[in-house]
Order: C-alpha cells, then structure tokens, then sequence
C-alpha cells in the first residue's frame, strides 16, 4: 500500500462525506506519517513501512473492539467501522497451513533441534508483516513438541 493511495482515499470519503471512512483513513495516514518523521524518511515512504503501520493500527482496532464493553453499542459499532475500513487496507497475511509449509521447507534444519528461541528468531525475521507472530508461535511451538 503506498501513503499517496490512502490520501486519495481519504479525500474521496471527504467529498462523499463518510465522516467514519474519512477519520479511519485520516489515523492511518497520520499514523504513516508519524512513523515515516521518526524513520527519517518523512519524503519518500516505503510500501512496507505503510503495510507495517496498518498492520499496526488493525490490531490496535482490533484491541478497542475485545476490550469494550457490551453495553456500550454506539463504541461498539463505532470501533467496528473503523476496524471494517482498516481491514480493507491491511496487507493479506499468510494462513496458518502456508506458514506451516513455509516453516517445514525452510527451516528443516532448525525444526530438527527442537530449539523454539532459535527457530522462532529465524521465523520472524522472514515472515515479519506477513504472517501472524502469534500463529507463528502456535506452529513453532506444535512443531517443537
């Protein structure tokens, strides 16, 4: 996803006036911002930067969506729009089986010695912003049994 996209975006929700779709796409591309001032690369932003940050920002939604309460609906079904636009942004992650395939192919090797600290450091740095560190941790830990 590049950040020039999400400010198209945003403006096409200003000018239908979808005040929901405009303030989510407008976090993001705050949030891109931010990331790109700290990075140093505030001109030109890196499409995985982007992904990075709205993979970010999903799970942050997704936090506000867990940890509301129930009776508070008009949170709820705010917090939902905003996870919904977010969602359409996020960068497609791999499914539990390609991660295990991808795991079982190219670290064999390190699998083989049952060392979950060693295989999770090599994972992770390969699957980094493409597969969940949580599923990751599942299948490394399932493996290592």
């Amino acid at each position: 996803m590049e950040l020039e996209q999400l400010r198209k975006d945003m403006m096409t929700a200003m000018k239908a006036r979808d005040k929901d779709r405009k303030d989510a796409i407008s976090s993001l591309v705050s949030a891109v911002k931010k990331a790109a001032i700290d990075a140093g690369c505030r001109d030109d932003v890196p499409s995985e930067m982007v992904d990075r940050v709205i993979t970010k920002e999903l799970k942050t939604a997704k936090e506000q969506l867990d940890t509301c309460p129930a009776e508070r609906e008009d949170l709820l079904t705010e917090y939902q729009k905003r996870y919904d636009v977010i969602a359409e942004y996020a960068p497609k992650m791999m499914s539990e089986e390609e991660v295990r395939s991808y795991i079982e192919t190219h670290f064999a090797e390190l699998v083989a010695t049952k060392n979950k600290g060693q295989i999770m450091k090599a994972v992770m740095g390969d699957l980094k912003g493409k597969a969940d560190g949580k599923v990751i941790n599942e299948i490394v830990a399932e493996l290592c049994k």
